[in-house]
């Protein structure tokens, strides 16, 4: 599996011989204007432009009403790719996507694609920010593949861990992300909550996203790192360069 962080939630993987696209938000830094005259920050543009990401097989969209998960650029690249699997609200406001429920699976081309459940902020969240999923990828004599979405609940890790564990490779949207919307409640995994679903997807190799790039994240790179060291877990943490194709090992 070769993955390329692109910025933010957006990383460009490949497996199973196809390649495989999450929330993709491809705008330069900017200001969107949200309801309630909030604004949400994009601080740093795309490693790579959506013009040079080349054939997309399969979108993985957490969700589709937030600007850091599916920006102007994105929603456009939508129609061009084969296969988009989000959330069944996403697909009553959008074409092409395709909603699957918790735990529904969906076949692309010999490739076992299914919707878990995501959290994306503490119990009752989803009334006021809407509803997340995650995805689990399998195949024959390929690895298994959680991919988190923007969920904040360790809990709802162990569900997953316990249905289809072990995992192989674990793609987490980090960052503890907050705004006023909810208190300041997490919205993301921090990288204390991501160590604790560390534990629970061993042995996975950890990879982290969703940790830079707009102002509500309140944890970086350089946290997320130093919270797996100290937990004694820099040998399953994989980091990526923007823009840099990578082996996870």
């Amino acid at each position: 599996m070769k993955i390329t962080h692109i910025g933010g939630p957006t990383a460009l993987f490949t497996y199973g011989g196809r390649t495989f696209l999450t929330d993709p938000a491809f705008d330069p830094p900017r200001e969107y204007a949200m309801p309630g005259g909030r604004v949400m920050t994009k601080l740093i543009g795309p490693a790579i432009p959506v013009a040079d990401l080349g054939p997309v097989d399969v979108v993985l969209l957490s969700h589709d009403e937030h600007y850091d998960n599916l920006d102007e650029s994105g929603r456009a690249l939508l129609p061009s790719v084969p296969t988009v699997l989000s959330t069944p609200g996403a697909a009553t406001r959008i074409a092409n996507v395709h909603g699957l429920d918790e735990w529904e699976a969906y076949d692309v081309d010999g490739i076992t694609v299914t919707a878990v459940p995501a959290l994306h902020g503490p119990e009752g969240a989803d009334a006021v920010l809407g509803v997340v999923t995650g995805f689990v990828l399998q195949g024959a004599d390929l690895p298994t593949v959680y991919v988190s979405g923007d969920n904040a609940s360790v809990d709802l890790v162990k569900q997953i861990a316990d249905r289809f564990g072990p995992f192989d490779v674990a793609v987490l949207f980090a960052g503890g992300a907050r705004t006023v919307l909810m208190d300041g409640a997490n919205l993301t995994l921090t990288s204390a909550e991501a160590v604790e679903a560390a534990h629970l997807l061993a042995p996975a190799t950890i990879v982290p996203v969703h940790t830079e790039g707009w102002a509500h994240f309140t944890e970086g790179p350089d946290q997320f790192a130093a919270t797996f060291a100290e937990a004694g877990l820099n040998d399953r943490l994989q980091l990526l360069e923007h823009g840099v194709a990578t082996e996870v090992r």
